[in-house]
C-alpha cells in the first residue's frame, strides 16, 4: 500500500495531512525528517575500470569511496561468490529545524549526518540476491564517520561492505532454492538492466543564506496569531532547512555527485468537532532557500483563512455516504491521479505476482478518457511558478532523470522504470528511488496531467450543476482542498482507493447556497473510477508532498486540472469520539470556552 500526504507530525506526506500511495502503504506529506535524495549507481563487468577520473581532488569522502570500492571489488572477485555489482552512496545533510507554537519555540536544532549504503548483487543479472521478495538484502546501510579522515571512511565502508556480502550470499542461495521448487514465473526479466556508466560531478555552491535569528523571531510571530483564535487547540509552524550532498560510485565505472537544497515551511492548525472528529488544516510552502518562501504577511492571511476553515468546518454537518456527480478542484484531482493510476504505472508492479498489476497487460489500450494525457517528467522545477517537489537531475540508481510519456491520449505507453527490468521494458528511465537504507524501485516524481477537453475553471462549478440535473440528483459534491490518500496495490486485499478531502461542498441543483459538510472520503476502485471523467478545467494546480512506499519516502509532485466526474462515492470517514477541551485556553474569555460548562452534565450525542 501506499500514502501521499503532506504534514510533519503525521507519518505522512505533502503540505496538508495524509499520503499518497504505494503498494501498501503511500504517503504524501511534509515530514520532519526531509526524505534525502539519493544518487545509486550500477556495477559492471569491467572490474579494473576506474570509478571515475575527474574527482575533485579536495573530495576526501568520494576518494575514500572509490579506493575502498576498487580494494573491495578486487578481493571479492576471489571469493567463490564474486559480486557482479557493487555501489557506494554516502548522503551528506546538514539540517535546520525550528518548530513555533503559540509563539514561542518548541525545537530548535540543527545537524549534520552521513549516512552510507552499500548495494551489492550476488548471482548474475538474470538472477541474484534481490529477486523477488529478498529484495531488501541488496542493501546495507550505516552511520559513516563525519569529517575527512580517509582511513576513517574506508574502516566504515569495509566492515559495512563485509556485512552485506555476508548477507547476499546465503540469500542467493534461498532465491535458487525457491525458484527450484515453486512454480515458473510468468515475467522472465532480468533482475538488473544493464546500463551505461554515468559520471556527473556537481559542484556544490556556498549553502543558501540564512538567517537563523530572523527566521526564529519569524516562526515565534507566526505561530502567536494562532492564539486569536480559542476553538484552534493546536497550532504550529515548522521550518526545515536541508542542504545535501550525496555521492555514488558503482563497479560499473559510474561516479554521481548531486548537491542540492531545499526549504520547507509547513503550518498545522487543529481543533475538533462536538462529536469528537479531529479536524485539521495544513498548509506547506517549499522553495530552494528560505528567501524564496511566500512574505509573513502572505502567511499570517493564510494562518487566518486555516482558523476560519476549522470554525466552519466545526459547526458543518457530517455527510452521508453519496454516489453521484462530482467536482474536483485541480489539487484534489492532483492527489487523485497520483493514488489511483500513478503507484499502478510504477515498474516492480508490473512484475511482482504479488500485485495487482492492473495496467500490466494493457499497453497500447484506452486506459483513460482519450483528451487526456499523463506524463512523469523529474526534470521540470515548476509549474505555473510553484516549485516542485518531485524534481531530481539523476536518480538513485545513478541514471539521469528523463520524461516518460506513460499514457497518450487516453492510450498506455510505458511504465515508470528502475533498473528492474520487466517483460517489454528492458531499461531503466531514471526513476528508480528510494531513501537512505532500501533498495531502489520506479517511483513518480512530478506526475502531470494534461487535458485537451478543458473549459474554463469559473465555469466547471455550472458544469457539475448541469449534471447533477441531467442525473436528476439533488447535490453534487465539490471538494475543494485535499490532505492526501492512500492506495491499495497487492492482490491479497482490495483494488481500491482512498483519498482524504479536507474543504468539501454540497453544491445544490436547485439554487441554494453551496453546505459545507465534514467526516467524508472519496473511494473507489481505479478501473471504475478513470472512466468517469467528463471534462477538465483549463488550468494547473500543484500538490507537492512526501509518498511513502516499499523503497520508502521520497518527495513528489502531482499536477492536474480541476476535473469533473459523472459518478463519485464517498463514505462517512472513520473518527474519534474525544470530547472538547473542559477548560478554556489561557486568555481566552469565558465565552471561547467549548461548551464544556453548558454540557458536562449530559452526555454528547455521538455520530
Amino acid at each position: 500500500m501506499s500514502r501521499f500526504e503532506r504534514l510533519p507530525s503525521r507519518a505522512t506526506a505533502n503540505a496538508g495531512a495524509p499520503w499518497l500511495r504505494a503498494s501498501a502503504a503511500c504517503a504524501l506529506a511534509a515530514q520532519l525528517a526531509f526524505a534525502p535524495f539519493s544518487t545509486a549507481v550500477p556495477f559492471g563487468a569491467n572490474t579494473d575500470k576506474p570509478v571515475a577520473k575527474d574527482t575533485p581532488a579536495n573530495d576526501a569522502v568520494l576518494k575514500a569511496m572509490q579506493v575502498e570500492l576498487t580494494r573491495a571489488n578486487t578481493d571479492l572477485t576471489k571469493t567463490d561468490q564474486p559480486p557482479y555489482y557493487l555501489s557506494y552512496t554516502v548522503y551528506d545533510q546538514d539540517f535546520t529545524v525550528l518548530v513555533g507554537s503559540y509563539g514561542s519555540l518548541l525545537q530548535d536544532f540543527a545537524a549534520h549526518r552521513r549516512q552510507a549504503d552499500v548495494t551489492m548483487r550476488v548471482g548474475s543479472d538474470t538472477l541474484d540476491n534481490t529477486h523477488g521478495q529478498s529484495r531488501p538484502s541488496g542493501v546495507t546501510s550505516g552511520s559513516l564517520p563525519l569529517g575527512d579522515d580517509q582511513d576513517a571512511l574506508q574502516r566504515t565502508l569495509w566492515e559495512l561492505t563485509d556485512r552485506e556480502y555476508k548477507r547476499a550470499v546465503p540469500a542467493l542461495l534461498n532465491v535458487r532454492t525457491n525458484n527450484a521448487v515453486r512454480a515458473e514465473e510468468e515475467d522472465k526479466s532480468p533482475d538488473f538492466s544493464k546500463e551505461s556508466p554515468t559520471t556527473h560531478i556537481g559542484k556544490a555552491g556556498a549553502p543558501p543564506a540564512f538567517d537563523h535569528t530572523a527566521w526564529s523571531a519569524e516562526i515565534k510571530r507566526l505561530s502567536a496569531e494562532f492564539r486569536k483564535y480559542p476553538e484552534v487547540y493546536f497550532g504550529s509552524v515548522i521550518l526545515q532547512v536541508q542542504d545535501s550532498n550525496a555521492r555514488m560510485v558503482s563497479s560499473e565505472g559510474s561516479a554521481v555527485v548531486t548537491p542540492s537544497a531545499s526549504t520547507r515551511l509547513v503550518m498545522e492548525a487543529q481543533t475538533r468537532a462536538n462529536d469528537g472528529m479531529e479536524l485539521l488544516r495544513v498548509e506547506t510552502f517549499q522553495a530552494p532557500s528560505a528567501d524564496g518562501l511566500p512574505s509573513e504577511k502572505e502567511l499570517y492571511a493564510k494562518i487566518d483563512k486555516m482558523a476560519v476553515d476549522l470554525k466552519a468546518l466545526r459547526d458543518a454537518p457530517v455527510a452521508e455516504p453519496y454516489d453521484g456527480p462530482a467536482l474536483l478542484s485541480g489539487r484534489a484531482a492532483a492527489v487523485f491521479f497520483h493514488e489511483v493510476l500513478g503507484h499502478r504505472l510504477e515498474g516492480h508492479r508490473q512484475k511482482d505476482e504479488e500485485e495487482g498489476q492492473t495496467f500490466t497487460k494493457k499497453i497500447g489500450q484506452e486506459v483513460l478518457p482519450t483528451f487526456l494525457s499523463v506524463s512523469d517528467d523529474p526534470t521540470i522545477k515548476e509549474i505555473g511558478g510553484v516549485k516542485l517537489a518531485g524534481t531530481y537531475a539523476f536518480d538513485n540508481e545513478g541514471t539521469p532523470s528523463q520524461r516518460v510519456d506513460v499514457i497518450k491520449d487516453g492510450v498506455l505507453k510505458s511504465f515508470l522504470m528502475s533498473r528492474m527490468p520487466i517483460k517489454d521494458f528492458a531499461q531503466s528511465n531514471g526513476h528508480g528511488r528510494n531513501q537512505p537504507g532500501l533498495m531502489p524501485t520506479g517511483r513518480q516524481g512530478n506526475l502531470i496531467v494534461t487535458s485537451t477537453q478543458k473549459v474554463p475553471e469559473d465555469q466547471m462549478r455550472q458544469k457539475l450543476i448541469d449534471e447533477v440535473k441531467k442525473q436528476g440528483k439533488p447535490y453534487g459534491l465539490y471538494f475543494d482542498d485535499i490532505q492526501g490518500g492512500f492506495t491499495l496495490t497487492q492482490r491479497s486485499l482490495p483494488q481500491a482507493f482512498q483519498v482524504l478531502p479536507v474543504i468539501v461542498y454540497k453544491v445544490y441543483a436547485d439554487g441554494r447556497p453551496d453546505e459545507l459538510v465534514r467526516g467524508v472520503d472519496i473511494v473507489g476502485t481505479p478501473l471504475a473510477a478513470l472512466t468517469r471523467i467528463i471534462t477538465t478545467g483549463d488550468q494547473q494546480h500543484v500538490f507537492n508532498g512526501v509518498c511513502g512506499a516499499e523503497s520508502g519516502s521520497v518527495p513528489v509532485s502531482a499536477v492536474a486540472p480541476a476535473m469533473l466526474f459523472s459518478e463519485m462515492e464517498v463514505q462517512k470517514r472513520q473518527h474519534a469520539h474525544e470530547r472538547q477541551p473542559i477548560l478554556s485556553p489561557p486568555g481566552a474569555p469565558d465565552s471561547a470556552a467549548p461548551d464544556a460548562q453548558s454540557k458536562s452534565a449530559k452526555p454528547e450525542v455521538q455520530q
